[in-house]
């Protein structure tokens, strides 16, 4: 009986290259006593995934939420309904109370947060697809930053996975204990 013939696709691949990263990630986390906890809304959840693929990393992640809609960001971590309205779910207004509320509602003290346009369609002149809001919390320190990737839906999602996951340890590189 032959064995059933599987492929790695090329966001499996891309999160093997990542576990190396994600390890170190995991060990200067350790070394401050620090957890780390997610909101998603483009990823999916992707970042998540991403962090807790590797062995031990339940030492240093705690939890994260997929607040793909207006309504999970206002009522899960705490995102007021009239900043959505005024400039809405992409935003760096939206992504500041989305990260600064996911540290606080997980007690963490590093807090990634993202909320984008992955596409194919729901751009417009001023949001194009592709772009991507990011909010990272360290400590005390907020830092949002925003990004516009090129490709499909996929595309778009995978590399808002990978480019928080190297923000997250280049700050906890660039910032020793």
């Amino acid at each position: 009986m032959s064995q059933p013939f599987s492929t790695v696709s090329h966001d499996e691949l891309r999160l093997g290259l990542l576990s190396e990263q994600i390890l170190q990630l995991g060990e200067l986390l350790r070394s401050r006593e620090w957890s780390v906890s997610c909101a998603e809304s483009c990823t999916g959840g992707g970042i998540a995934y991403a962090l807790t693929s590797v062995s031990g990393s339940s030492d240093w992640f705690n939890q994260s939420w997929v607040t793909y809609s207006n309504e999970a960001k206002a009522s899960m971590i705490g995102v007021q309904p009239d900043t959505l309205a005024k400039f809405g779910a992409v935003s760096e207004q939206v992504i500041k109370e989305m990260v600064t509320g996911t540290a606080r509602n997980a007690k963490s003290q590093c807090a990634i947060a993202v909320s984008g346009i992955a596409g194919p369609g729901g751009g417009s002149d001023e949001k194009p697809v592709g772009t991507v809001w990011f909010g990272f919390q360290f400590g005390e320190q907020t830092v949002t930053v925003r990004q516009r990737f090129q490709g499909d839906r996929q595309a778009v999602r995978a590399s808002a996975i990978v480019f928080a996951i190297n923000e997250l340890h280049l700050w906890l590189v660039a910032n020793p204990v």
